[in-house]
């Protein structure tokens, strides 16, 4: 099943491959602000002669046909950085952009799918149906997929397959598993109005300081005593503002956090629950509030056949002793949006190299990967393509 010629390319292409990344590394664009990625992206694929569409405002969507016409198989890539400053500078090929920089390994997720498409297009008269190549803005906002979505990124797509590196994973090492992979993630925000006051006169005020105190310490029983406890769900309160001065008793609180499940009946149980805990600790006190309940990012489910095919690609290609098993992650990936149009999975690459310094968690400032894993991605992308076609 597995292409020798694929093979062979992506291994002669594997200096341009750490070229790439390096140069995507060093100039960082925010979500929706992948302006110049994406030209680059583009001008690539111009030089390979594969025809392609720019989504708004940024992205492409490109697709190798394949001589026989036959399935589509699509392949995404997301492209853009966060907000973090670098720590590491001493790598020749930091960040040039203060205050930006590619924490979380999309530099390297765009790379590897172009040089993926390379080694693709070099076989294309012998694809025995097309590949669709999806280079996403916006994950890290949780936005960019849908609006790929919403400009038709999955027609007439009949499987997805993505791919994310993963500093937590030993280098080359490949986890795809059927089911859960990557949490639904949701945010709520809770506004409590009370009565303000002079500090020294509590008696004639409602502290909202002492309402949202209060909620915050009791919603964690959400999770500890009205979920079962062999279903996995977190509940994180990350910013709370309350108060505007030390001698004035705070008349509105403001509580914001994040929920993170896999199955919807807890999804809906803890949306639930939050609303009758921060009521009922209003009305404790006697005041007021008010519940925003925001649905993010659905589960990433990784469909049985297709994480199956992963594996049995990964050993194929790289041996037995590659395919690791990653236990489900509370992280969030919007490469659900794309999941609810076709069937497909999503795998993890390991990059992780305590030699090379690589195993620093996502989002921090000294994250970077063990560039060896690199041709594992984008083999794996081509592979799987090449195999699913092929079926």
């Amino acid at each position: 099943m597995i292409n020798q010629k694929i093979k062979e390319a992506i291994t002669n292409y594997s200096d341009e491959l750490t070229a790439l990344r390096r140069k995507l590394h060093s100039e960082p664009e925010l979500s929706f602000e992948e302006v110049k990625t994406t030209a680059f992206v583009c001008a690539y694929l111009d030089e390979l002669g594969i025809p392609y569409r720019k989504t708004e405002p940024t992205g492409v969507i490109a697709e190798i046909k394949g001589a026989a016409g036959g399935k589509t198989v699509a392949l995404r890539g997301d492209m853009d950085a966060l907000s973090v400053e670098q720590l590491n500078t001493h790598v020749p090929y930091a960040s040039k952009i203060e205050g930006k920089m590619h924490a979380c390994g999309h530099d390297a997720h765009t790379s590897m799918l172009l040089i993926a498409a390379k080694a693709l297009s070099d076989v294309k008269d012998e694809l025995p149906g097309n590949v669709r190549l999806l280079f996403q803005p916006a994950e890290e906002i949780a936005q960019g997929a849908k609006a790929m979505v919403d400009q038709g990124a999955m027609d007439g797509v009949d499987n997805v397959f993505g791919i994310h590196i993963w500093s937590q994973m030993p280098t080359h090492k490949v986890s795809c598993t059927p089911g859960p992979s990557f949490a639904a993630a949701d945010i709520f925000k809770v506004h409590f109005t009370g009565k303000g006051g002079h500090g020294a006169m509590p008696q004639d005020c409602i502290d909202a300081a002492l309402v949202a105190s209060s909620f915050v310490i009791n919603v964690q029983t959400v999770v500890s005593r009205t979920i079962d406890p062999q279903q996995a769900a977190v509940l994180t309160v990350g910013k709370m503002e309350v108060g505007t001065r030390f001698n004035i008793i705070a008349e509105n609180a403001l509580i914001e956090g994040t929920v993170r499940t896999f199955n919807q009946d807890v999804r809906d149980q803890i949306e639930t629950s939050i609303s009758q805990y921060a009521k009922s600790v209003a009305d404790m006190f006697g005041a007021t509030a008010e519940v925003e309940y925001i649905r993010g990012t659905e589960p990433v489910i990784n469909d049985e056949e297709s994480a199956n095919l992963v594996q049995q690609v990964a050993t194929e290609a790289f041996g037995p002793d590659v395919v690791y098993d990653e236990k489900p992650t509370m992280g969030a990936e919007d490469f659900s949006f794309f999941l609810d149009k076709a069937p497909g999975s999503f795998a993890l690459v390991g990059s992780g190299n305590p030699e090379k310094d690589t195993e620093w968690s996502h989002h921090h400032g000294n994250f970077d990967i063990d560039e060896d894993a690199l041709v594992t991605g984008a083999e794996l992308y081509a592979q799987y393509a090449w195999s699913y076609l092929n079926k």
